[in-house]
């Protein structure tokens, strides 16, 4: 299973949201590439990137910072955001970005979605982010009328190969992953699934290693010093801890 620790961002910063809140936001850093290249030094590889304004408003605000993010070598990098467009795909693609996350186009704009999978297939991800039971956008500020067997199942029919499924209520609040949506999940469909929210100890990312699942964000347990990225990398390949958290 592949460890993917976040970098949220907003106004140029490292924040996280508390349960996808824009008023309960917490900066953890002023400098995001800085604090990618820590990331980077602690043994990680893979990253997860998210422009929250972007989210929620459609744009591109934080394009600066992630360019300089992707000018830094040796990561693996997905980013989601306020990607609406091919041409911001192609923008991001091309920059250094190595997998683009749609959301709120891939449930509101089909056509692209189809088209950037027939252009760039496995560089193209969905970002799954259920409220209710039902899967969200805008910043996870509008709920929708899909569900997520229903969405996976035409994400599945359209021939996406990743998903990033997020549980809007655990997410930002230490509480443990949704284990039982994501071994449903894993056990219906024939996608790479990533765990995205609720992340807090080592065993939450064993747990999740032992259902299947492609991979597992770590974010606030990171920032608050809970999860180490050199134990959580460990407890994703099945390795005994390489250090005290």
């Amino acid at each position: 299973m592949i460890l993917y620790p976040a970098i949220d961002l907003y106004a140029g910063k490292a924040v996280r949201l508390r349960q996808g809140r824009y008023d309960e936001m917490t900066v953890y850093h002023e400098d995001p590439a800085e604090l990618a290249r820590t990331m980077k030094s602690e043994g990680a590889d893979h990253l997860h990137l998210v422009d929250l304004e972007g989210a929620r408003d459609g744009n591109t605000p934080n394009q600066r910072i992630i360019e300089a993010i992707a000018s830094i070598d040796g990561l693996f990098l997905e980013l989601g955001g306020g990607i609406r467009s091919m041409d911001t795909i192609n923008r991001y693609l091309d920059c250094g970005i190595s997998r683009v996350i749609l959301g709120t186009a891939a449930v509101e704009n089909e056509s692209l979605l189809c088209d950037a999978l027939e252009q760039y297939r496995e560089r193209i991800a969905v970002g799954v982010d259920l409220k209710n039971g039902k899967v969200a956008v805008h910043g996870w500020e509008r709920q929708t009328a899909w569900t997520a067997d229903a969405f996976l199942q035409h994400l599945t029919e359209l021939g996406v190969q990743t998903v990033i499924c997020t549980d809007i209520s655990r997410d930002g609040i230490l509480s443990g992953s949704n284990l039982d949506l994501y071994r449903d999940l894993t056990a219906k469909y024939p996608i790479d699934l990533i765990a995205s929210g609720g992340v807090s100890s080592v065993d939450d990312i064993c747990a999740l290693r032992g259902i299947g699942m492609a991979g597992a964000i770590l974010g606030r347990a990171y920032y608050s010093g809970k999860v180490g990225i050199p134990d959580a990398l460990a407890a994703a390949a099945g390795e005994p801890e390489r250090s005290a958290s």
